[in-house]
C-alpha cells in the first residue's frame, strides 16, 4: 500500500483551489499592439488632427485627403461638420472629457461638439476617463431618457411552437424588442412568423428582428414580419469592408432601404471584429471603434449595437478590455445614435466577471442595456450565449431590485407565464392550420408550453421545420395573411396586437432615434430626451415603477411567518407543555444548569430556522446535562432576547455559575456568571446547520464546565454556505417578534416543561 501522494511542496495548494474555478476556463492575451491587442491607445494610432478649407474637409486625422480611404472619406464627408470642426478640434482632450463628467454641461452642446470631432480624437477623449467616469457621462449622454432592454428568443431545434411560447414569455418580462435567429438558414422564415406571433401575445409594441442573411432579412422585412433590424454590420478598416463584400456606401443603401419601408435599422459594430478578421493594421481597438461609429451617423441610421457583440470575448482578453467597450458606447451615446449597449456575446465564464460587466449599464441605464438578452436557456442560443440568459433571468430582476435600478424587465408570476405560453401555442397552431403549411398535435404544444428548454420538448425538428418556412415563401404569405388567420380562428386580441405594429410601418414614429412603444405610444430621444443635469433630473423610477421592479418572488412578510408558526404551534401542543412557576431566583446547587429561553420561545415562535422543533431542542440540551452529571432548569428571560444576554442571565441564576442561552431561532450560548456579555464560552451561531445532537453535546458541555472540567468546545461545521443570505430576511422577522415581547427590568420566570410524547 502506497502513500497518497501529497502537493507539491514549491506550489501553495490555493492555486490548485483556483485552477477549479470557472475563471480558469478564459484566456487572457498580453498587451500587443502589433497584433491588434491594445484596447485604448497603440503607438500606430494616429494623433487627433484635422483642417478645414473651403468648407471641405482637407486633413483628418494626421492624413491629407488625397490620401483617404473610403472609410476617411465617407466620414468627411457625412460626419464631420466643417462648421463645428475647427472649435471642436482645439478643445483639448482632456477638457472635453471633464465636459462630459460636468453635470452642468448640457448633452446637447456635448452633441454638437461630437459632430466636429474626428475618430481619432474621440478616443483619445474617453480615454481619460476611468470605469467609473464612463458610467457616469454614458448616464448623462444617452439620448432617451427611459431605460429599455431587448432579449434573444431561439431554440436549438428552430420550433415554430416553442419559438411562440418564448416569444410571449419575453414580452411579458418587459423586452422593448426581441431578436430572433435560427440553427438552419432555411428556417428563417418560420422563426419570423412564429416570433411575431409571440410577440402580439398579452400586449402590443415589442419589435421584432429576424437576424439572417442581410438579403433574407430585408425580404423577410418587406413581408412585414419585423419592426426593426440591426445586424448591418459596418467595420473600422477598409479590408474588413472588402473581405465583407461591402463599402460603406452599400451598408447606406441597405439602411435607406429598410427605412423607406418602414423598418427601424441600426448597425452592428464592435471592438474585436476587425482583429477576428485579420484586418486590424496595427490600431486600438477603440481608435477603430471610434471609425465605426462615425461611418455609422455619416450613414444616417437611428443607431448602434455595439460594446459587446461577437469580438467582445477577445475585447476582454485584453487589458481594460471591458473598460473598452463601455467607452465605445460612450463614444456611441455622445454621436447621439440609439445605443444598443451589446452585453450580448457572453466574454466571460467567470459569474463574476459577467455580473461585473452588467453592473454599469444597470446603474446607468441604457436605451437598450442588452442588445440580446438571452431570454432562453444558453444551449437554446442560437446566437451563442448572451452575457445573460434564462438561466440568469431571475438574478438580473434581483439586480434591479437591489440597486432600485430600471433594467427594462418586470417581474412575472409563474401563472401568468403558463397562460400566455399556452396562448401563444394554441395562437400559431391556429396560424399554421388556417394557411395549411402544420397541423401541430395535442402533445407537441403541451410539451412546449410547461418547457424550459428544447431539451424538453416533443415538438418540431429542424427539417420539419424548413418544411414550413420554404411554404411560407412558396406561398408567398405576409404578415396580412397571418392576421387576418388570427382573426379567422377567434385570436381577434393577437390579431389586433399585430395590426397594430405594422401600423407604425406606416406613420413611420418610431424611426425615431431610440424609439420603442410603452404603453401603445412610441417614446424616443424625441418626446422622452435626457435631461440629466445632476441629481433630482434625469431618469428616476417611479413609485409605480418601483412597485413592480421589487415585486421578485419569494419574498417573506412577517404574516407568513406568524401562519407558519400557527402550524407549527398545533404540532408542539402535543409534544410539550409549558407551566410558568413564578419569579426565577438564583440557585443554590452546584450542579445546576440553568437554560435560558427567549421571550417567544413556545409561546408565539415554536421552530428553529433548521427545522427542529423546539421540544426537540429543549429534550436534547437537558439530556445532555442529565448526561454531565449535572440538573437542568429552564427559565423565560422577559427582559432580553439577545443570545448573548440570555445565556449570561441564566449563568448568573445558576446555582453552578454556568448557563445556556437560547433563541427561538436555534441560536444558543454556553456562558459563565463571571464573563463579559460576548466573551462566552461556546457559541452556536450557525443555527440553520446546528443539528440536535450538537444542542445535546452543548448540554454535556455546560455540565462539564458546572463540574470545573475544560471539555473540548462543539464546533458546528460549514463550509462557508451564506447563511445569512439564505436566513436573514426571516432571523430579523423572528427577532421582531421576540423583542416585542420584552420589557425592561422584566423578571424572569421559571418554566416546568413536560415531554408529552406525541410527534
Amino acid at each position: 500500500m502506497t502513500d497518497a501522494p501529497r502537493p507539491s511542496p514549491n506550489r501553495w495548494k490555493r492555486f490548485s483551489d483556483w485552477d477549479e474555478r470557472p475563471l480558469r476556463l478564459d484566456r487572457f492575451a498580453v498587451e500587443d499592439a502589433a497584433s491588434g491587442f491594445s484596447a485604448f491607445a497603440s503607438p500606430y494610432d494616429p494623433k487627433p488632427s484635422g483642417a478645414v478649407a473651403g468648407g471641405t474637409v482637407t486633413m483628418m486625422d494626421g492624413k491629407p485627403a488625397a490620401d483617404f480611404d473610403m472609410i476617411d472619406l465617407f466620414i468627411a464627408r457625412y460626419h464631420l461638420d466643417p462648421e463645428v470642426m475647427p472649435e471642436a478640434m482645439a478643445i483639448p482632450s482632456i477638457e472635453l472629457a471633464r465636459m462630459l463628467v460636468d453635470m452642468s454641461v448640457p448633452r446637447d452642446r456635448l452633441v454638437r461638439l461630437a459632430h466636429g470631432l474626428t475618430p481619432a480624437k474621440l478616443a483619445d477623449v474617453v480615454a481619460h476617463l476611468s470605469a467609473l467616469e464612463i458610467a457616469f457621462a454614458y448616464g448623462k449622454m444617452r439620448a432617451r431618457k427611459t431605460p429599455g432592454n431587448q432579449g434573444h428568443v431561439t431554440n436549438a431545434k428552430d420550433d415554430p411552437l416553442q419559438m411562440a411560447a418564448d416569444a410571449a414569455t419575453a414580452v411579458a418580462f418587459g423586452f422593448d424588442e426581441i431578436e430572433t435567429t435560427m440553427r438552419v438558414a432555411r428556417n428563417s422564415w418560420s422563426n419570423a412568423v412564429a416570433c411575431a406571433v409571440g410577440a402580439a401575445v398579452g400586449r402590443w409594441g415589442t419589435l421584432f428582428q429576424c437576424s439572417s442573411e442581410e438579403a433574407e432579412e430585408l425580404r423577410i422585412g418587406m413581408a412585414g414580419f419585423t419592426s426593426y433590424a440591426e445586424t448591418v454590420s459596418v467595420y473600422g478598416t477598409e479590408k474588413s469592408f472588402i473581405d465583407g463584400d461591402d463599402t460603406p456606401w452599400s451598408k447606406a443603401f441597405l439602411a435607406a432601404a429598410y427605412a423607406s419601408r418602414g423598418i427601424k435599422m441600426r448597425c452592428t459594430s464592435g471592438a474585436g471584429s476587425e482583429l477576428l478578421m485579420g484586418f486590424h493594421e496595427k490600431k486600438s481597438l477603440l481608435y477603430l471603434e471610434a471609425r465605426c461609429l462615425c461611418l455609422q451617423r455619416a450613414m444616417g441610421v437611428q443607431g448602434t449595437q455595439n460594446g459587446g457583440i461577437d469580438g467582445a470575448p477577445v475585447t476582454c482578453t485584453v487589458p481594460g478590455g471591458m473598460r473598452e467597450l463601455m467607452a465605445e458606447n460612450l463614444i456611441a451615446v455622445w454621436l447621439d445614435l440609439e445605443c444598443a449597449s451589446g452585453n450580448d456575446a457572453r466574454p466571460t465564464e467567470s459569474e463574476i466577471r459577467v455580473g461585473a460587466k452588467i453592473m454599469p449599464y444597470l446603474i446607468s441605464g441604457s436605451d437598450l442595456i442588452c442588445s440580446g438578452f438571452g431570454s432562453i436557456l444558453k444551449y437554446d442560443n442560437s446566437f451563442n450565449p448572451s452575457l445573460l440568459n434564462g438561466e440568469e433571468l431571475e438574478d438580473y430582476l434581483v439586480l434591479q431590485r437591489d440597486f432600485e435600478a430600471d433594467g427594462g424587465l418586470t417581474p412575472v408570476e409563474e401563472t401568468r407565464v403558463l397562460e400566455l405560453r399556452k396562448r401563444a401555442v394554441e395562437a400559431l397552431s391556429a396560424v399554421l392550420e388556417e394557411l395549411d403549411l402544420a397541423k401541430p398535435t395535442a402533445a407537441m404544444k403541451a410539451s412546449v408550453v410547461a418547457a424550459s428548454g428544447s431539451d424538453e420538448t416533443e415538438s418540431y425538428l429542424p427539417r420539419d421545420v424548413a418544411l414550413i418556412s420554404e411554404a411560407i415563401q412558396a406561398k408567398g404569405i405576409t404578415v396580412v395573411d397571418v392576421i387576418r388567420a388570427l382573426a379567422r380562428r377567434g385570436y381577434r386580441d393577437e390579431a389586433e396586437n399585430l395590426l397594430k405594429v405594422v401600423r407604425l410601418r406606416v406613420s413611420g414614429d418610431y424611426l425615431q432615434t431610440s424609439a420603442v412603444v410603452r404603453n401603445g405610444h412610441v417614446l424616443s430621444a424625441v418626446n422622452d430626451p435626457n435631461d440629466y443635469l445632476g441629481p433630482g433630473t434625469g431618469y428616476r423610477v417611479s413609485e409605480a415603477r418601483r412597485a413592480e421592479l421589487v415585486a421578485i418572488r419569494d419574498v417573506l412578510t412577517r404574516e407568513e411567518v406568524l401562519r407558519a408558526e400557527g402550524v407549527h404551534k398545533a404540532a408542539e401542543a402535543k409534544r410539550i407543555s409549558y407551566k410558568t412557576l413564578g419569579p426565577a431566583g438564583s440557585g443554590k446547587d452546584t450542579r445546576e444548569v440553568v437554560v435560558g429561553v427567549s421571550p417567544a420561545f413556545g409561546i408565539k415562535l415554536f421552530q428553529t430556522v433548521a427545522g427542529h422543533p423546539l421540544s426537540a431542542i429543549l429534550r436534547a440540551l437537558t439530556d445532555g446535562i442529565a448526561a454531565g452529571g449535572c440538573r437542568a432548569r429552564v427559565v423565560r428571560m422577559r427582559h432580553t432576547a439577545d443570545t448573548s444576554f440570555l445565556g449570561l442571565s441564566a449563568a448568573r441564576l445558576a446555582g453552578s455559575g454556568v448557563g445556556i442561552g437560547i433563541q427561538a431561532k436555534g441560536t444558543a450560548v454556553i456562558h459563565h456568571k463571571d464573563r463579559l456579555p460576548h466573551n462566552n464560552l461556546e457559541l452556536f451561531s450557525n443555527s440553520p446547520i446546528t443539528r440536535l445532537e450538537h444542542y445535546r453535546r452543548m448540554g454535556e458541555n455546560a455540565a462539564a464546565y458546572a463540574n470545573g472540567k475544560l471539555p473540548e468546545p462543539v464546533v458546528v461545521p460549514t463550509r462557508g454556505e451564506a447563511m445569512g443570505a439564505r436566513y436573514h430576511a426571516r432571523v430579523s422577522l423572528i427577532y421582531a417578534i421576540e423583542t416585542e415581547l420584552t420589557a425592561e427590568g422584566a423578571e424572569p420566570d421559571d418554566i416546568e416543561i413536560t415531554f408529552l410524547g406525541g410527534t
